[in-house]
Parts: C-alpha cells; sequence; structure tokens
C-alpha cells in the first residue's frame, strides 16, 4: 500500500530499506536477520573481580596466627601447671580465635581467586571451596596446638575452638564480593597487629589519662585508654579499607568498581570479625572460661570485664571504620558528567532568557 499524503510516512519509499533482507521490513546485515545475531553475554557469563594480593594476605595472616600460638604457648609454658595456666589461658584466648578467623578467611579468599582465574565462578563451587580450605586450616592449627601444648582438657578447647574460628572465617571469605572481603581481611588483620603494638603505649597513657593510688581513677583511665584504642585501631581498619579497595580499582579498571555500600560494609567488616569472634570465643570456650572464673571472684570480675571490653572495642571498631572508610570515599566523588551537561544547559537558558528580556 502507497503512503498516503500528509501521514508520517509519506516521504518513506514504498522499496524495502536499502541493505535489508528480502521479505523483511526491519533493516540487517547481509548475513541473516537481527534475530540471528549473537545476543550480548549475561552477567552470569561474566566473570567477577577478583582480589588482588590475595596470596599475600593469606601468608601474613597465616604467620600472624603462628606467631598468636607460639605466644600463647610461651606464656602458658612458663607457668605453673594449674591455676596459673587456666588463668592464661583463658586471657590468651580472644588474640588466637580472632587471629584463627582472619587466617581462615585470608587463605579460603586466595584458593577462590585461583578458582576464579580458572574459569570455575559458580557461586556454590565457590562457598563449598571456601568452607573446604577453612576445614584444612582449622585442622592444621588444631593439630599444632595438639602437638605443642599441654595434653588436657585447656588445649582441647583452644583446638576446638581455634579450629571453628577458621572454618567460619572461610565461609565468610565465600561470601559476596572478592574485592571487599580483601579489604576486610586487610583491615582485620591491620587492626588485630596494632592492638598488640598498641599494648606497649598503655603504661604512658594510664598516666596521661590521671591514673593514680584510688581504684576510682584506675578504673577511669581504664576506661579512656580502651577508647582510645578502639578509636585509633577503628580509624586505621577504615583507612586500610578504603586505600584496598582503591588499590584493587586502580589495577584491574575493567571490573565494575564497588559503590559506596561495598565501601561502608569494608570499613565495618573488621568491627563485624571482632564481635563474630566474640560469639565463637563464647559459645566454643565457654568451659575454659567458666573454669578461670571459678577460679576466684577477683578471677570472676576479670573475666566479665574483659568480656564487656570486647564487645565494646567490636562495636567502636565497626562505627568508626565504617564512618571514616565512608567519608574516605566520599572526598573522591566529583560531579557526574550528566550533572554538568545538566548545568552547562541551565546556564545557558538563563543566559539566553536574560538576552531576550533586554
Amino acid at each position: 500500500m502507497s503512503n498516503q499524503p500528509g501521514s508520517a510516512t509519506a516521504a518513506e519509499p514504498d522499496q524495502p530499506v536499502q541493505g535489508a533482507p528480502a521479505g523483511t521490513d526491519e533493516p540487517g546485515d547481509a548475513a541473516g536477520p537481527a534475530s540471528a545475531v549473537e545476543p550480548a553475554p549475561t552477567a552470569e557469563g561474566t566473570t567477577p573481580a577478583r582480589a588482588p594480593g590475595a596470596v599475600v594476605l593469606a601468608l601474613l595472616a597465616v604467620a600472624w596466627l603462628a606467631a598468636m600460638l607460639w605466644s600463647t604457648r610461651a606464656v602458658i609454658t612458663s607457668a605453673e601447671a594449674g591455676i596459673t595456666a587456666i588463668s592464661l589461658s583463658a586471657f590468651a584466648l580472644p588474640g588466637v580465635i580472632s587471629a584463627a578467623l582472619v587466617a581462615g578467611a585470608a587463605v579460603a579468599l586466595a584458593a577462590t581467586n585461583l578458582l576464579a582465574r580458572r574459569g570455575a565462578e559458580r557461586v556454590t563451587l565457590r562457598f563449598a571451596v571456601a568452607v573446604g580450605t577453612g576445614v584444612l586450616v582449622g585442622l592444621a592449627a588444631a593439630v599444632a596446638i595438639n602437638l605443642t601444648y599441654f595434653d588436657n582438657t585447656t588445649t582441647n578447647v583452644i583446638a576446638g575452638t581455634t579450629a571453628a574460628a577458621a572454618i567460619i572465617g572461610g565461609a565468610v571469605a565465600g561470601v559476596g564480593n572478592a574485592r571487599v572481603a580483601g579489604a576486610i581481611i586487610a583491615a582485620a588483620l591491620g587492626a588485630l597487629v596494632f592492638v598488640v603494638a598498641f599494648s606497649r603505649a598503655r603504661d604512658p597513657l594510664f598516666d596521661l589519662f590521671g591514673a593514680g593510688d584510688t581504684q576510682e581513677s584506675m578504673v577511669g583511665a581504664a576506661k579512656w585508654v580502651s577508647r582510645s584504642e578502639s578509636l585509633l585501631a577503628g580509624l586505621l581498619a577504615g583507612l586500610l579499607a578504603f586505600g584496598y579497595l582503591t588499590w584493587a580499582r586502580r589495577r584491574d579498571q575493567a571490573s565494575p568498581a564497588p559503590r559506596w555500600p561495598g565501601y561502608l560494609l569494608a570499613g565495618a567488616g573488621p568491627g563485624l570479625l571482632l564481635l563474630l569472634a566474640e560469639i565463637i570465643i563464647r559459645v566454643g570456650g565457654r568451659s575454659l572460661l567458666d573454669l578461670a572464673g571459678a577460679l576466684s571472684e577477683a578471677d570472676a570480675v576479670a573475666q566479665t570485664s574483659l568480656g564487656t571490653s570486647r564487645i565494646d572495642n567490636g562495636i567502636w571498631v565497626l562505627f568508626v571504620g565504617a564512618l571514616t572508610a565512608l567519608i574516605a570515599f566520599g572526598r573522591t566523588l566529583g560531579p557526574t558528567p550528566g550533572d554538568d551537561a545538566t548545568g552547562t544547559a541551565a546556564d545557558d537558558g538563563a543566559t539566553a532568557g536574560a538576552a531576550a528580556d533586554r
């Protein structure tokens, strides 16, 4: 049918469009219709971003776990068997569990990175490999504890809880974005090292915060020292998380960069791991903590106070780290090209309107 005058298609010819296959009204290439063109790859077929430096993080985390196990063994074996060894084991348990949690996550991240390099990136397979790697790390740590520590109930509690922490850490690394997991591991490892290094500055800080001969002044100074430690650890964790994600984005610019929720989670991740470690301690190490608290009234008060302090520290690191990483990410943002174009068009329109009024 011919196009009628005055219609929207009046200027169009009656013959098919040049280059379109015979019998079709739609343009296409010479090879066939548009439906034969290969569709674009879906998100399921794309290769997700990997965490750079995962092997280095795994080596550092394993070395930190070995250092914590060695120092704990040195403290326990130097004490007299019995009451003192039980008390010292309870005091050293949080450091070992935190290190095992981070080590399990770091080694699992390195294993899933290797899996992604070989093209196998199914979510179920990635999670299974991460959990399996955490199991291997936990078994290795438990065997090392049983071979080098005293063979008693306390040693078995430490070994079992350490193995559970490593398995849970592997499961955590197998969920979510690999880059964000790498940032959390790097920030958590940095925060753990900082806490141990900060212990050397506690005595001068006690004097700075007014610790005197009274018990009230000692308690007040201890609170300020603990808050200072948590605040600085949170700042360091947030900066390390932001720095890792920024470095990962520059190394692989082809992969999509994490948006602000990724930076928020990476900054809060170390605090979440500390709180998770506290749950593992209170569940897996309950028998050891109860045994240490039953030694005397002073030991019971000390265990309760330390548990509360660890929870407060985890919460401080969580919120300060998240806020620091989010603020650091916000300072890198600038106006989008669409905003610039809109602003330029608005300015041009205002200038034209002013000229017309004249």
